[in-house]
């Protein structure tokens, strides 16, 4: 396969694998009321819908990703595309809560493998100088997924139930694979025949486990004792990979590389102001505005758009203009939307909250692209797939503290009962409470994302 053959395939199955799981995530959301009501689920059951396919992934993805640049990028993505086909047939066949849980749990381990391989697998093929515009026809994928995702899964929830959802997801993935075996043979493992720490592995995954199960069960004294348990376990993972001969995460990148670090602690900031947004305004427009799924998919789908069309000019830009400058603005955009958002109430329209969107989108759009380049840009090749992986690992644990704090919140305001007409004013309180925040926090990520340094040579000095 000629050199521009292989880029076209690669950019090919890039962009299938980062539509398809956005588009599944956002039309999951607007199916929450129907699943809710068939599978008897309360409204802390249903953030699990959502929060156990994140913490699956973020255990998985930086074992996986080091694996990959050991024993090829292609092989592991290949068997994390299996994996999630097998999670989303399993989801569509479910009949309890607890069965559903269990098949987002093998969603995230499938998609642990693909997050942690696939923007590696990218950069491989392309040379520095057309990062920047591949990224962000990657990352407008994605924002394409979040954009049919609402109005696609609200028709498609309306006219064949929830599970139709998954259903459809698992065609996709079948695509995503046929593409795949068909088109890529290539195989990239520039780390090969190194050790793969399994203790650092062990010792990751326990602590990211009582992270999130202790975010959950807050303000609960079992809580607490998980959250220090898990800061300890994290504490001893960072001692044990500085010692070790070959680490699951090589620290000095996060000690010595000031572009690295910084560019995934914005990541990481950014998607936990962002990404429960989606899950709150979905049961808002529904349950308090008393929209249909499919009205609240066209409401929703207002930021993706954006996203989409803003993410490759970003990408292309930030291949001439330093990244901070583009994803910091992004990022003060993000926060203009949030604060925006966090005025909501009963009576607010639905223009004030379409127009907040458009907002929000714009910010990520610009940030979202600029801040990958960045990041890849800082590492050199043996070190592609963990970088994947660390930035993979960065949106998934923003995403997991985005939805332990809606659940916390949902928790405190709501508690276990289903959401309806004797409690949507406490469910309100909490929704302003919790975007209040978000937008806090995005505000914070401004200043974490103008610290990071240069990439660009020509400005470095």
């Amino acid at each position: 396969m000629s050199p521009s053959a292989l880029q076209r395939a690669t950019l090919t199955v890039a962009v299938l694998t980062s539509f398809m799981t956005p588009f599944m995530g956002a039309a999951v959301n607007l199916a929450l009321p129907r699943l809710a009501a068939e599978l008897g689920l309360d409204a802390v059951m249903l953030s699990w819908i959502a929060t156990a396919y994140i913490l699956a992934a973020v255990v998985f993805l930086l074992p996986f990703g080091r694996l990959a640049d050991i024993h090829g990028r292609r092989r592991v993505f290949l068997s994390g595309l299996t994996c999630f086909l097998a999670g989303s047939v399993v989801a569509a066949l479910a009949r309890t809560g607890g069965m559903l849980v269990a098949a987002r749990v093998i969603q995230g381990m499938g998609g642990g493998m693909v997050f942690g391989t696939a923007t590696a697998m990218l950069i491989s093929v392309y040379p520095r100088t057309e990062r920047g515009r591949v990224l962000g026809w990657s990352v407008a994928s994605v924002y394409l997924g979040l954009s049919l995702g609402p109005p696609a899964g609200g028709w498609i929830v309306g006219q064949f139930g929830w599970r139709a959802i998954f259903w459809t997801n698992a065609c996709l993935c079948a695509c995503s694979l046929g593409v795949t075996l068909r088109h890529l043979r290539a195989e990239w493992k520039e780390a090969e025949g190194e050790a793969f720490d399994v203790a650092g592995a062990v010792a990751y995954g326990l602590s990211v486990v009582a992270l999130m199960l202790g975010l959950a069960v807050l303000p609960s004294i079992r809580g607490g004792a998980l959250l220090a348990l898990a800061v300890a376990g994290i504490g001893l993972f960072v001692r044990w990979e500085a010692r070790s001969a070959s680490p699951l995460l090589d620290v000095r990148l996060l000690r010595e590389n000031r572009v690295f670090a910084f560019s995934n602690l914005a990541a990481l900031i950014n998607y936990a102001a962002t990404f429960a947004v989606g899950f709150v305004l979905s049961l808002h427009l529904q349950y308090v505005k008393g929209l249909t799924p499919q009205q609240a998919g066209l409401v929703l789908m207002s930021q993706p758009v954006m996203q989409a069309l803003f993410s490759p000019l970003a990408g292309r830009l930030s291949d001439r203009v330093e990244p901070r400058l583009l994803a910091s603005a992004g990022m003060a955009l993000t926060a203009a939307g949030l604060a925006s958002l966090s005025f909501l109430g009963a009576g607010t329209s639905l223009a004030h909250v379409g127009a907040s969107l458009f907002v929000l989108g714009v910010g990520f759009g610009l940030f979202s692209s600029p801040n990958t380049n960045a990041i890849m840009g800082s590492v050199d090749r043996r070190q592609y797939g963990l970088a994947s992986a660390v930035l993979s690992t960065m949106r998934m644990l923003g995403q997991m503290f985005s939805m332990g704090m809606a659940a916390l919140v949902i928790a405190v305001f709501v508690g276990r009962a289903a959401i309806g007409p004797s409690n949507q004013d406490a469910f309100v309180r909490g929704a302003r409470l919790l975007l209040g925040a978000f937008a806090a926090l995005s505000a914070f990520g401004v200043f974490a994302s103008l610290s990071r340094g240069t990439i660009h040579p020509s400005r470095r000095g």
